[in-house]
């Protein structure tokens, strides 16, 4: 029995040790408009000497609204091209979609239903704009009556109240992109560099930058689908590029 705990004791503590996710260093950038800002943050396991990279766009609500572009009878084009030629301060790739570009789960443009609420295994949240505020929202808590301008089926939920979310997918690395709502009336769009999605999890729920603190994040379609897209100061842009077209993106846009 000795042996066992002993064993057992060992196991938590490398399993509570491989939480142990930290910020190490942030960068901030200021963009053309007033209340948003691109933040380059890296993140450090302190347990395995890892390190993520985030790319945020962390956005006042009262400044900002959140979009989404939907390219259904469009050719296909990248995430720069998209943003490059309309009005948007930042933007990364959407929601789920089949072989044949059909949105998979819920898609709402300006308002109007493209496809409605699925039932699916990853498809947990909502991802909206409604009233004025980003909201994401379990499925089970979302509902058609809030009148939605915009709003993209996702998941699974990767913060939750604040904390990570246990039992999320931890052996599968790849590049992410996500929508989180924090503190006070900010959220953020992003992109990180490869993790697993439990990895995700912990690194988005340790961020520390002052008057941010993420209460909810959900998942965006990663991997070869992952971008992401930031309007700088000086009219140029950053922006990393998908590996494969995406049928619709997020993007955040003045108000």
């Amino acid at each position: 029995m000795r042996k066992l705990s002993a064993g057992f004791f060992l196991l938590l503590l490398f399993s509570t040790a491989k939480a142990q996710w930290a910020q190490i260093s942030s960068q901030a950038e200021a963009s053309p408009a007033k209340g948003i800002e691109h933040r380059y943050v890296v993140m450090e396991d302190a347990a395995t000497g890892d390190r993520a990279s985030l790319e945020l766009a962390i956005f006042s609500m009262k400044s900002c609204r959140l979009t989404v572009v939907d390219r259904a009878n469009e050719p296909r084009a990248d995430l720069e091209d998209v943003m490059s030629g309309g009005n948007f301060l930042a933007g990364v790739n959407g929601g789920y979609f089949d072989p044949e570009y059909r949105p998979i789960g819920l898609l709402v443009v300006d308002g109007k239903v493209v496809t409605p609420l699925q039932k699916a295994r990853l498809l947990t949240g909502v991802l909206s704009s409604v009233a004025k505020k980003v909201q994401i929202s379990r499925v089970s808590e979302f509902s058609m009556n809030q009148k939605p301008d915009a709003a993209v089926e996702c998941g699974p939920m990767i913060v939750d109240a604040g904390k990570s979310v246990h039992g999320l997918e931890s052996t599968k690395t790849a590049q992410r992109t996500f929508a989180a709502v924090a503190t006070g009336d900010k959220a953020a769009i992003g992109f990180c560099s490869d993790v697993t999605l439990a990895d995700l999890s912990n690194v988005l729920a340790a961020v520390a930058i002052p008057g941010f603190k993420i209460q909810r994040a959900i998942n965006l379609d990663g991997g070869s689908s992952s971008a992401f897209w930031f309007k700088r100061a000086n009219g140029g842009a950053f922006s990393i590029g998908e590996q494969k077209p995406v049928r619709d993106f997020v993007a955040i846009v003045p108000r």
